[in-house]
């Protein structure tokens, strides 16, 4: 008897439906998202969900802040913290007598903080502090302690300004608001987007679900719908992009008015990735439109601007504009979701 070769033998068992079920809840877990009240997702894409039991990750939490800070909030605070910190070594060099530090005639400073907080500095950024000199053990040991803290506090901030400046980060404005408006005999469910940062992304790909609570068999639970986009992905983002879910028959949102969406609490989640160039690394960012945010009766208006020498140029200061449109344009369901 020879043994079955390959080709003779049965095929694998089919994973058990449970493998193969399409989760759609993206990780929130549904039944936990039963439980919620609120939104999900800030409009900016942060998390509202909190953990307990890890601590307070203070730190954490500051370095985080400290990496997406403005630059001029960046520099200003180190500016001041910098200035705060020798601020108090000078405040401890005076504590302890005129006679803790000698020298100080050739300054040409009246002010004794001033000649406290110049040889501070001298000490802090280890950049020299004569002709002044500490005198005495206790303001020498203050020396030592500073000449240690000093350069270690400024090795963190020059950490700081290099993780900030070799960050990869793909900063996307979204419109304020998301607009059912007209589309193509029917309606659609559109938000608008512009990358906001010098340098260039591509292979933009965007995912965007729809939360809603819903009536099944006579108990309110809450859905996760994964919408059909007119295109999910562009291959170059070098302007605006204009992001449309169709509302036809098949649609999570086919017959909804604004009353329903607020009975609801609808809420949009929106997920981009993307290339970015500079670093060549993927990026990533969120947004979400509760059914406040979302506006009936309204399309975009144009955000595109003339040149002088016929580029296609975009003004990103309207990429929030409505154009109103008459009462019940899209409020009132269109006659293809019915279809």
């Amino acid at each position: 008897m020879t043994a079955p070769t390959p080709d003779d033998r049965d095929p694998p068992a089919a994973p058990p439906p449970s493998a193969q079920r399409a989760f759609t809840d993206l990780g929130f877990g549904r039944v936990v998202a039963q439980q919620v009240r609120g939104r999900f997702l800030t409009h900016d894409g942060e998390p509202t969900s909190r953990k307990y039991g890890v601590g307070a990750q203070r730190l954490e939490r500051a370095y985080l802040q400290t990496l997406n800070a403005p630059w001029p909030a960046f520099l200003g605070y180190a500016l001041g913290a910098l200035l705060l910190l020798n601020g108090c070594f000078a405040l401890a060099y005076l504590a302890l007598g005129p006679s803790a530090l000698g020298g100080t005639e050739g300054l040409g400073l009246d002010d004794p903080f001033l000649r406290a907080l110049g040889f501070s500095v001298g000490v802090f950024t280890t950049t020299g502090t004569a002709p002044v000199f500490a005198r005495g053990a206790t303001a020498h040991w203050l020396v030592v302690f500073e000449s240690f803290f000093g350069p270690m506090v400024l090795v963190i901030t020059a950490g700081l300004l290099i993780a900030r400046l070799t960050r990869p980060r793909m900063r996307l404005r979204f419109s304020e608001s998301a607009v059912i408006a007209p589309y193509e005999g029917g309606r659609g469910l559109m938000f608008r987007m512009v990358n906001v940062q010098p340098g260039e992304v591509s292979d933009v790909q965007v995912r965007a679900s729809l939360i809603m609570f819903e009536q099944h068999d006579g108990k309110r639970e809450r859905n996760f719908y994964p919408l059909a986009l007119e295109r999910d992905s562009v291959d170059l983002f070098t302007l605006h992009w204009t992001v449309v879910h169709p509302i036809d028959a098949s649609s999570p949102l086919a017959g909804a008015t604004p009353d329903s969406l607020r009975a609801a609490e609808a809420e949009l989640l929106v997920l981009v990735n993307a290339h970015e160039e500079t670093f060549s690394t993927r990026v990533t960012a969120r947004a979400s439109y509760t059914c406040s945010e979302i506006r009936w009766d309204a399309k975009f208006a144009s955000v595109f601007a003339s040149t002088t020498d016929g580029a296609l140029a975009i003004d990103v200061e309207r990429l929030d504009r409505l154009d109103r449109l008459e009462a019940g344009a899209t409020s009132v369901p269109a006659a293809l979701e019915r279809t």
